[in-house]
């Protein structure tokens, strides 16, 4: 088992490797952040300056190595419009992007969950049909034109939601249910719950609880549910990270203050620093995420570690 979780583990750092190389590299192909920086007829001696300034100047392996040793010391840079500390603009807005995701993930599995399982009993009726085509709804849906109808009917036409910024509770409601529901948050918890319920009724200790006469509700949602969960948390482990790096264009439609609109004006402003940083942590989650799955799968299933 040791030598399973070593050797996953040294491959998660050489893709954390690769990515750091990938971003560095992706982000320097925007183009020049002293073009955004200072006005179009700055002088040549100007933009020199401030090259140096930004450690700009230096050839391109130089400039990787010294962004490597920052990053080993805990150091993500600065940023190059703000000149704040990377860590410190990514730890004010990275709670906000948690907030919403993990609120759009309880909105989903809420709906998810219920459907699933009411797919599963009746399966091959009109509620198995009209649940699983539910689920499919918001899946071909873009997430920006769903935010801005959303947007129009509770936020112009009734005037019941703030389409906007972060000043209060209420101002998560419509980010939150289009992060959940247009996507594949939904579809895919639902499909998953209803093929693995499947399985579990038909097992034998199902069975023998239905023998014994137990309530019909009782057999679904206290023991056949709680087997039947297995996967999909899994699953919900994997697609946490997805909504983490996928709440981009949430997040810019509703001005939302989190890392994807963060992320989102760093390009803009050709913030290397930011971008590289917000890359790398959401890497991170999804490769430890990643990295925990695969041992507990390991520890669960002991043919995996000699696969």
């Amino acid at each position: 088992m040791a030598r399973f979780i070593a050797g996953r583990m040294v491959q998660t750092l050489a893709t954390l490797f690769v990515v750091s190389i990938a971003v560095f590299v992706l982000v320097r192909l925007t183009g020049d952040p002293v073009d955004m920086l200072l006005p179009i007829d700055a002088s040549p001696e100007l933009r020199e300056e401030t090259r140096a300034r930004l450690g700009t100047d230096k050839p391109q392996l130089v400039q990787y190595w010294r962004f490597v040793g920052e990053l080993l010391s805990g150091d993500l840079g600065t940023s190059i419009r703000t000149r704040k500390p990377v860590t410190e603009l990514i730890g004010d807005r990275f709670p906000n992007t948690v907030q919403l995701v993990g609120l759009a993930m309880l909105i989903a599995l809420a709906v998810a969950i219920p459907l699933g399982v009411m797919a599963a009993v009746k399966k091959g009726t009109l509620i198995d049909r009209v649940a699983l085509m539910f689920s499919l709804v918001g899946q071909p849906i873009p997430s920006f034109w769903a935010a801005i109808v959303l947007i129009m009917i509770f936020g112009v036409y009734l005037g019941l939601l703030p389409t906007g910024r972060k000043e209060g509770a209420e101002y998560i409601i419509l980010p939150a249910v289009t992060t959940a529901f247009f996507g594949f948050m939904i579809p895919g918890v639902v499909r998953l719950l209803r093929s693995s319920m499947l399985e579990v009724l038909d097992s034998e200790y199902v069975k023998l609880a239905r023998v014994k006469g137990l309530p019909e509700r009782a057999v679904v949602w206290r023991h056949a549910l709680k087997n039947a969960l297995l996967p999909v948390v899994t699953f919900i482990g994997f697609y946490f990270g997805i909504l983490l790096s996928g709440s981009v264009v949430v997040e810019t439609v509703f001005a939302w203050p989190g890392i994807g609109r963060l992320a989102y004006e760093a390009v803009l402003w050709r913030d290397y620093p930011v971008i590289q940083g917000v890359v790398l942590l959401v890497s991170v989650i999804v490769l430890a995420s990643n990295l925990v799955v695969d041992i507990l799968y390991a520890y669960l299933d002991p043919r995996i570690r000699y696969s």
